[in-house]
């Protein structure tokens, strides 16, 4: 069992490695590995004869609509298992090698040849059988015309605003607050949970009208008309579920609006990947637009960082502590009264902490402040992403106040 979870994972990597199309970020993987860990486990259990059902596993099934719904290539999905079923055989050989004694190795080289050929022929019929039939409801089920009417406004392609809007049945010529909402797990139902949770927000943040398009199983694109302009979040209400997360675009206006909030939603949404960890459930455009537009160019913007904050760029708790003192103190224009209220120190700790802080960063900050100021910023937003791993910069200080 251990060897099929861990072998089952590797396959899932080997596949987007080979066929990058079939990932697309941490949950399509987690789907995708869901499907090659049954089917690793599958192929065990025949050949250890404890079936004789060559069927493709459900959760394999699953990952397959999946892929279907996102109009991934049939072509691209059989390619995938043919990459997995070269990848099984060779660690299914390599056990064999290891574990068979010489003078029987030929005969299970030859019955593991045979079974998994067997396996995956009947494998790929099922999964092509699936894909169609799942292609085909999408394309039955209005869904199909909706998704393309929006990716054709995303692409900005020359649309009638006015037959689209009717389509959709929501308003391309007013305000729009665009949200992409996913979810950290691959369970069925997610998607109808997505889209209850994306109407939901933006109903609290002011939309009357909205629009809510899945795409695929574990992802949803969604857009509001605030009326009044302007997106604010509603206070009081239920909490939404949990294991979702909520991307939101700044708000504006017209078709190019439609387009360009959704592409403020994208930005955010890579920033919350980026750290998981340091931001919330929910994320405004607003709040993380700087950063969002530094991480175009992940790995110049972790240099940067490095070469302004020195050993201020240390992945640790004592240096997040000090970044955040001067950064609130810096903001602040250098008022250690308002940087104290807002961490809730006394005005002391500040000055202390700031001058800490100052002989970190290795270089004089009068000449470079809005280079520290976009480092800092980028810090606090980013974070993991773009520091050093503790113990290579900021050490605990004997000084450190509690």
């Amino acid at each position: 069992m251990a060897w099929a979870v861990a072998a089952g994972a590797e396959l899932a990597r080997v596949i987007i490695r080979e066929v990058p199309e079939l990932g697309g970020g941490p949950v399509p993987f987690e789907t995708l590995r869901m499907g090659t860990e049954a089917a690793t486990l599958h192929a065990l259990l025949l050949l250890a004869g404890a079936t004789d059902d060559r069927t493709a596993p459900e959760e394999s099934l699953l990952g397959d609509r999946e892929f279907a719904r996102r109009r991934l290539g049939l072509d691209k999905v059989l390619r995938g298992i043919r990459v997995a079923h070269a990848a099984l055989t060779r660690a299914l050989m390599a056990a064999c090698q290891d574990l068979v004694p010489p003078a029987e190795r030929a005969e299970h080289f030859r019955r593991l040849s045979e079974l998994l050929f067997g396996f995956i022929d009947d494998f790929s019929s099922r999964m092509t059988a699936e894909y169609l039939a799942e292609h085909d409801r999408w394309l039955t089920g209005g869904a199909a015309a909706r998704e393309e009417a929006v990716r054709a406004v995303l692409d900005g392609r020359p649309v009638r605003q006015d037959s689209t809007s009717e389509l959709l049945a929501y308003r391309l010529s007013g305000h729009h607050l665009a949200v992409i909402a996913w979810c950290d797990s691959p369970a069925a139902e997610a998607v109808g949970d997505l889209q209850r949770a994306a109407a939901e927000l933006l109903h609290r943040r002011g939309c009357a009208a909205t629009l809510v398009v899945p795409v695929g199983r574990t992802t949803v694109w969604a857009w509001g008309d605030p009326r009044t302009g302007t997106s604010a979040p509603a206070s009081g209400g239920p909490p939404y579920p949990q294991g979702i997360r909520f991307a939101c675009g700044a708000v504006r206006h017209g078709l190019a609006g439609f387009r360009q909030s959704h592409e403020d939603a994208g930005h955010t949404a890579r920033v919350m990947r980026l750290n998981p960890r340091g931001t919330g459930p929910v994320v405004d455009h607003p709040g993380v637009g700087l950063a969002a537009l530094l991480c175009a160019d992940l790995p110049a913007l972790r240099r940067f960082v490095g070469d302004e904050l020195g050993a201020l760029a240390a992945d640790s708790a004592h240096a997040e502590q000090l970044r955040r003192t001067l950064y609130l103190y810096l903001r602040n224009e250098r008022s250690l009264t308002a940087a104290a209220a807002r961490l809730h120190v006394a005005r002391n700790t500040v000055t202390y902490r700031v001058k800490r802080a100052q002989e970190l960063l290795g270089h004089d900050l009068a000449p470079r402040l809005p280079e520290v100021l976009t480092a800092l910023e980028a810090a606090g937003t980013l974070g993991t992403a773009v520091l050093r791993p503790e113990g290579d910069g900021v050490h605990d200080d004997p000084l450190h106040d509690t």
